[in-house]
């Protein structure tokens, strides 16, 4: 999931070095790390429950509904299930102050029967979806459990919960309704597994489409001279293949999935494929789809003129997946707080390359966003033996605490590090 790193590094400005060094002397802030230390086991407990419930992308509801009654549980208010199974409710400051989202994604990517039960192997905990996204939600109660056990009153606003469809081809719909729904969002915190000191600050985009070649189909020796679909898709698989992208910014592409055909001997009635293009930069992605769009259609002229001019082949091009690159700026504020919250803990911020989270969303929409990691060791990701090692993991949930409370402020303590937007 985070297999690259960026050379850039956040630089703190003295503000906000002056607000985390109020933060860690405040009495409330260090009983509420020990508290995240010593509910590291219970959080661990609760990753597990919570991933034994299946969640594949586009079926949430029953976790949703389940992660909805832990919000409660917890005192969070007003909690509303949207209309694409989001859940989301607020845990109010005590002023005018931002409002900062903190969620994690209820989807997995495995199919709907998969054995999630958890089994422990020499510490480590084993099940399809334990890291990717089980531990972010924990990592978001816990953090809730912290904010009520030490009483800390906000000056922002704090919206709390979970999105669903960040998974593949669920194109980070829960996201996407999310901001499109609430004008309101100041700031964005998305967890996913990762080391404590991993910080996401850039989008990639992609664009994905499902196309499907068509043609009247026949005996590969009685009807030879019929267009095949197989045979256009052919040619655009090769065009494809022979693009040239810029290595920076980052921009690549990829035939998936291809389908088609009943025999050896039958020219195919239909040809079908799967292909996915990103780049870290939205134009660059906007230039590659355009050729790409191009390519599908000079493919079906040239194996129509191939055979007599006929038009026998036709192309159906559907957009199954759009989510936007985005970039921002190292020394945004929300980098800064995220690089001071991980400083803070003895830890080096790790700033990553860009790769595609929830985060995407807001950060294209110009609103300061970061994905951090959960804390605890983690891998095998989206496969059956995916797994997460609980040792020091409360690490995670401590460089969170510090974040979110550095960027919404405390009462009488620090002000918010975040500003609202002035159409908040």
């Amino acid at each position: 999931m985070f297999n690259e790193t960026v050379m850039e590094k956040s630089i703190i400005s003295e503000q906000v070095d002056r607000v985390y060094k109020a933060l860690l002397s405040d009495s409330k802030v260090k009983e509420g790390l020990s508290f995240l230390r010593e509910d590291n086991d219970n959080t661990t407990e609760e990753q597990i429950e919570l991933t034994n419930i299946e969640a594949p992308t586009f079926m949430e509801d029953n976790r949703g509904r389940y992660y909805k009654d832990k919000l409660e549980k917890l005192g969070i208010r007003d909690i509303v299930v949207d209309e694409v199974g989001n859940v989301f409710g607020i845990r109010p400051g005590c002023g005018d102050g931002p409002k900062l989202v903190v969620c994690a994604h209820l989807d997995t990517v495995f199919p709907d029967g998969t054995d999630t039960k958890a089994k422990r192997i020499d510490g480590k905990v084993y099940a399809p979806g334990i890291a990717d996204d089980g531990r972010g939600l924990a990592v978001v109660l816990s953090l809730t459990r912290a904010l009520n056990r030490t009483n800390i009153q906000t000056a922002g606003d704090l919206i709390i919960g979970a999105t669903v469809g960040e998974e593949g081809l669920g194109d980070l719909r829960g996201v996407k309704a999310l901001f499109m729904n609430r004008k309101d969002i100041d700031g964005f915190i998305s967890i996913e597994p990762g080391e404590a000191n991993r910080i996401t600050f850039l989008g990639t985009g992609s664009k994905r489409y499902k196309v499907t070649y068509q043609g009247p189909g026949g005996h590969s020796f009685g009807d030879f001279g019929t267009p095949s679909p197989i045979h256009a898709m052919g040619r655009a698989i090769t065009r494809i293949a022979n693009i040239e992208t810029p290595t920076d910014p980052k921009t690549t592409f990829n035939v998936g999935v291809i389908n088609g055909g009943t025999s050896v001997n039958t020219i195919a009635e239909k040809g079908e494929m799967l292909v996915d293009i990103r780049s870290n930069a939205q134009d660059e992605l906007v230039k590659l789809e355009q050729r790409l769009l191009n390519i599908l259609h000079q493919a079906v002229e040239e194996e129509n003129m191939r055979w007599a001019k006929s038009n026998d082949i036709t192309v159906n091009i559907e957009q199954v997946g759009d989510r936007p690159a985005g970039s921002q700026s190292p020394n945004s504020i929300i980098v800064q707080a995220s690089a001071a919250a991980t400083s803070a803990l003895g830890f080096e911020p790790f700033l990553t390359a860009a790769v595609s989270t929830d985060s995407n969303i807001p950060i294209y929409l110009g609103i300061p966003a970061v994905t951090l990691g959960g804390g605890g060791d983690s891998g095998g990701y989206h496969t059956l033996n995916e797994f997460y090692d609980p040792k020091d993991a409360y690490f995670g949930v401590q460089k969170l605490f510090l974040t979110v409370l550095g960027l919404v402020g405390i009462e009488n303590v620090v002000e918010p590090l975040l500003t609202k937007r002035t159409n908040s």
